[in-house]
């Protein structure tokens, strides 16, 4: 139970109940415990990056910037939750519910860059950290990264990283020995 005077009782919103909820879960050990921990800690990771998105001023950019906006925040859900997908500035715009113009100038002036090129990133960060794992083939990390080929996906990453895949795996791996 939280204590008169302990900041977090002032505590508004989601966040104050979370912790709340917390703390009564960690005193009382019951079954399942664990789970709801779990649960609401990601609850909490949750508020407070939507507080920390309010907070941002108009001029930043990036991916959370973006967020903000909502044409440009579900492009981004989109392209998040399906980068194997062959996106085109027009369909990613359909789904969004604009014009290619509109969706550009908005990604480009939230994000930094324009739609296009935040996908061929996102993929790119897909890739690097199936390849950190180092237990996926190259076609399969080519085809859940969108890429019709191992070549094509490997000029690619070559391209945006300067470091073909497969060395990228050995040096994930070289790191994690020396860990």
């Amino acid at each position: 139970m939280l204590k008169a005077g302990d900041p977090r009782k002032n505590d508004s919103g989601w966040l104050g109940q979370f912790i709340h909820f917390a703390v009564a879960e960690v005193a009382e050990k019951r079954a399942g415990s664990e789970s709801v921990l779990t649960k609401l800690s990601e609850l909490m990771f949750i508020d407070v990056i939507r507080r920390y998105i309010e907070t941002l001023p108009q001029q930043d950019t990036g991916w959370l910037a973006g967020l903000r906006e909502p044409t440009v925040g579900k492009a981004l859900a989109l392209i998040h939750a399906r980068p194997s997908f062959s996106w085109t500035l027009e369909g990613l715009a359909r789904q969004c519910g604009s014009s290619r113009t509109v969706l550009a100038e908005r990604f480009t002036q939230f994000v930094g860059i324009p739609p296009m090129q935040y996908l061929a990133k996102w993929r790119m960060q897909v890739a690097s950290e199936m390849l950190n794992r180092g237990n996926t083939n190259m076609a399969t990390i080519a085809a859940e990264t969108g890429y019709a080929s191992e070549a094509a996906f490997s000029r690619a990453f070559k391209k945006m990283l300067d470091v073909p895949p497969s060395a990228w795996r050995l040096g994930a791996r070289a790191q994690a020995r020396a860990r």
